[in-house]
């Protein structure tokens, strides 16, 4: 299990990332200039989480596009998640 300041020693290192009050989870919300830039990105995070086999929470309306991510079967952060993270940061900049 990470721990919180080992989770927030490794957010700083994430552009915008916080972690999820309450919960064993991080989280980060983004705005794109329309609606098919922003499905473009969840085409591709989906992609990526499929091949990855972690799978995101998200919630998309229009051009918004809120991301959290856990690990559902450890019920905490790991790994998995932050190499989700870079990779959305990776595609999105």
């Amino acid at each position: 299990m990470c721990q919180k300041v080992e989770i927030e020693k490794i957010l700083s290192i994430l552009r915008g990332w916080k972690v999820v009050e309450g919960r064993n989870a991080i989280y980060k919300k983004f705005v794109f200039d329309d609606f098919k830039t922003c499905f473009d990105m969840m085409t591709k995070i989906a992609l990526k989480a499929e091949e990855m086999n972690h799978h995101p929470e998200w919630l998309n309306v229009y051009n918004h596009l809120e991301i959290t991510l856990t690990s559902h079967e450890k019920n905490e952060v790991t790994s998995s998640d932050f190499k989700l993270a870079q990779f959305i940061d990776s595609i999105i900049s």
